[in-house]
């Protein structure tokens, strides 16, 4: 019995703390998701740069006429600078969709769909150093 109690209190202590889903947690996540795709449409290189992790991985699977596939990838600065020289300030007001889903939030990690213009971002995200950042994201056109 003592063995079993020594066993137990060493599991406990060596537990994480667990951390409920805040409301707060859920407007960073949003805040984060909106600022990628209105910076994207603003070509606000700042907005953009604020939502991103440093060492994002933006990626898409490409499939050429002759069936061969292949991945693209951008990074953080990528993205970043493609967005200061633009971005998707072109797009139409009318068409500039921005719906956030929130799929899932587990502690400091979360999943997003976002529906935008023409195109479709699964984001990852992580709540690094207090605040929610997009770490990775892949997307898929809409055909």
């Amino acid at each position: 019995m003592t063995t079993r109690l020594v066993l137990l209190a060493i599991v406990a202590a060596l537990a994480s703390p667990l951390q409920a889903q805040s409301a707060a947690d859920s407007a960073g996540i949003r805040a984060a998701a909106l600022d990628y795709i209105e910076g994207w449409y603003a070509a606000d290189g700042d907005r953009m740069a604020r939502s991103l992790h440093p060492e994002l991985a933006k990626r898409i699977m490409n499939t050429d006429s002759a069936g061969r596939q292949w991945i693209s990838e951008q990074t953080a600065s990528n993205l970043t600078r493609n967005t200061r020289a633009g971005g998707g300030s072109r797009t139409p007001a009318a068409m500039q969709r921005k719906d956030v889903a929130i799929l899932d939030i587990f502690q400091n990690t979360a999943s997003v769909r976002l529906d935008a213009a023409t195109w479709i971002d699964y984001l990852h995200l992580v709540k690094w150093q207090g605040r929610w950042v997009i770490i990775n994201v892949l997307w898929e056109v809409r055909r």
